[in-house]
């Protein structure tokens, strides 16, 4: 493996795109000593960043000067991608989008830039399909869950050209920022976390229009109950302590059948305008709206994943 493959060497990183997930990897890149190159469309990208830093600042126990001492505005896709050793890109979710991104940041990046995409659900073969080898083998996925500088987790996700020594080497350079990468066996839109989060949402959606809980409910529900018990052990690890001595084997001998049969009930909800705006409102009357409410918001969430975090990586797995 060549040095320039080694994340231990890299130092710049590009940021394209300055939305939710490319602020908070960029405060995040910094927050680790990277010299970081954002750029985005937007005639206001400076102040967007320099408004954003506060808060992303707090939720890492970081100074804002000091994110923003790493972070550099550059004026055009080119200029942030020049010298990159990563490029984390955080563009719309729509292929034919990315796929001319990736074709014009391949034309501009040095050659063994790792080409990463914070895709929510794109795979990596359909955004590289029409991209030369030499660029597809340096092209993955590597989607964060927001917010990308408090979550732990990164879903690493290769394509079917990405080279096996990008992978890992993409793998040890989020491991050193503290992230958890998982690499998923195989590709599938949306992945992982995003489909689990869908299957929440759609029943969580289905229980709210059938009237059985408001919304604001529905969080107590799940915050008292699998949300906690989520965040200390997964679904299966969960079932397999539910069984008892006897563990999950148990567990499917007693309940398979019986939750099964739920499955079919679990609701196929197909959302109206007025029953989006039922959820909207109920949503909003009990958490609030505004930029005032999202930072208050915001900070009580992020304090409580750090927390978190805290606990799991002292008591490892």
């Amino acid at each position: 493996m060549s040095p320039e493959w080694s994340p231990g060497g890299w130092n710049t990183v590009a940021v394209v795109g300055a939305g939710t997930i490319g602020l908070g990897w960029a405060a995040l890149f910094s927050a680790h000593g990277l010299k970081v190159r954002i750029t985005d469309p937007r005639d206001d990208l400076a102040s967007v960043v320099a408004d954003s830093m506060p808060l992303l600042a707090e939720s890492m126990g970081r100074e804002t000067d000091e994110l923003l001492a790493g972070i550099e505005i550059a004026d055009n896709l080119a200029d942030a991608v020049a010298d990159a050793d990563l490029v984390q890109e955080n563009g719309p979710e729509r292929l034919e989008f990315k796929q001319h991104l990736f074709a014009d940041i391949a034309r501009h990046a040095p050659p063994h830039a790792v080409l990463a995409s914070s895709s929510s659900g794109i795979v990596a073969t359909a955004i590289a399909d029409h991209l030369p080898d030499e660029v597809a083998r340096r092209l993955l996925i590597a989607h964060p869950f927001n917010p990308p500088q408090v979550v732990p987790l990164v879903e690493i996700v290769p394509g079917e050209r990405t080279e096996e020594r990008v992978t890992e080497a993409a793998t040890a350079f989020y491991t050193a920022l503290g992230k958890t990468p998982v690499r998923l066996r195989k590709e599938i839109p949306g992945f992982v976390a995003n489909r689990l989060q869908s299957a929440v949402m759609r029943e969580a959606t289905h229980l709210v229009l059938e009237g059985v809980v408001r919304a604001d409910e529905l969080d107590t529900v799940m915050k008292s109950s699998l949300g906690g018990r989520y965040a200390a052990i997964g679904p299966f690890e969960s079932f397999h302590l539910g069984g008892g001595p006897g563990g999950i084997r148990h567990m499917m001998r007693h309940l398979g059948a019986g939750m099964a049969e739920r499955w079919k009930e679990l609701g196929q909800p197909e959302p109206t305008q007025s029953d989006i705006a039922l959820v909207v409102e109920q949503t909003e009357d009990a958490y609030g709206a505004g930029p005032d409410a999202y930072r208050t918001r915001a900070r009580t969430r992020d304090r409580k994943q750090t927390a978190i975090n805290s606990i799991s990586q002292t008591e490892g797995d």
